[in-house]
């Protein structure tokens, strides 16, 4: 092999080697990095536009692909349920502002498991500077230096980042799942001293990582609502 290509060779695996030390994904219980950005709603402010709502932002790696446009199109139909629960979507990708129209006007028209087409309400934001991307640890350079990985924030109403998810390419995500993370994160930020324990769905007890003294004295009792399984791990009952 000639010198020069050996060089350029070196050259792409020092640059992906440094794109990928560049990554940096922001840790569960910090502020939300803000940003600013065009979007099929128009221009967002985030997470200001958003108030004191949950907000979820959705990354998808490219416009027009697959596994991507059936997750949005059920986003779609679960959108009235997100908003019942406070909630808020963004969806992010690295294409271009006017592609994100195109993919959106697509989306719309199709009859998607047998149900009527439906209008995506939630906006589509234009990321193709990569600004938003860099900010939220989006770019894998495993995966591609110019599109998102696909990934979950839940950002909840003080702006804090309370889950973090990363998906494969290949494999959707669960919107049910995602729904059930929201809500098991809205219990436990209105209840504080509670935690939700392995398949939790909303109703079930939950666990409770500290017990008071008296709560301690009155455990496995038919009058208290907490039992315990051992003595470190302890539940409260319905909630």
């Amino acid at each position: 092999m000639k010198k020069s290509g050996i060089l350029a060779i070196a050259a792409l695996l020092y640059f992906v080697q440094t794109e990928a030390q560049d990554v940096i994904i922001p840790q569960i219980g910090v502020r939300a990095p803000s940003f600013t950005a065009m979007s099929t709603e128009g221009n967002i402010d985030f997470p200001a536009d958003f108030g004191d709502h949950w907000k979820i932002l959705v990354s998808h790696p490219k416009d027009f692909t697959p596994v991507c446009s059936s997750e949005i199109l059920e986003l779609a139909y679960e959108q009235v349920s997100f908003n019942d629960l406070n909630a808020k979507l963004l969806v992010i990708s690295t294409d271009i502002i006017a592609q994100h129209r195109s993919w959106k006007e697509a989306l719309e028209e199709i009859r998607f498991r047998d149900r009527d087409p439906v209008e995506i309400r939630f906006p589509l934001v234009a990321d193709n500077d990569l600004k938003v991307s860099k900010l939220y640890g989006m770019i894998h350079s495993a995966n591609s230096v110019k599109e998102n990985i696909r990934g979950v924030y839940i950002i909840d109403p003080d702006n804090i980042i309370r889950s973090i998810q990363f998906y494969p390419n290949e494999v959707g995500r669960n919107v049910d799942e995602l729904k059930r993370t929201l809500m098991a994160l809205q219990t436990i930020h209105k209840h504080k001293n509670l935690v939700a324990p392995v398949n939790w769905i909303p109703g079930d007890d939950m666990i409770v990582p500290v017990l008071t003294a008296e709560e301690k004295e009155m455990i496995n009792s038919p009058e208290s609502e907490y039992y315990q399984y051992a003595w470190f791990l302890n539940y409260k009952k319905g909630m």
